[in-house]
């Protein structure tokens, strides 16, 4: 017979995953707030916009 399944362990570990991207997110979303004032001059012009690369695909 085959060990029976550990729900708790499983549904734990979704959980601190859970917990960790929300940490990281928020992390990114607290740098982002000091980058965004100096990333806006432009000078980023390397990379295309995303937006115009989403509306012809959808």
């Amino acid at each position: 017979m085959p060990p029976k399944p550990n729900y708790s362990f499983e549904k734990r570990q979704r959980e601190l995953e859970k917990k960790k991207k929300k940490a990281e997110k928020a992390q990114r979303k607290a740098e982002g707030d000091h980058v965004s004032p100096q990333s806006d001059d432009g000078q980023h012009g390397d990379q295309p916009p995303v937006a115009s690369d989403a509306a012809p695909t959808a």
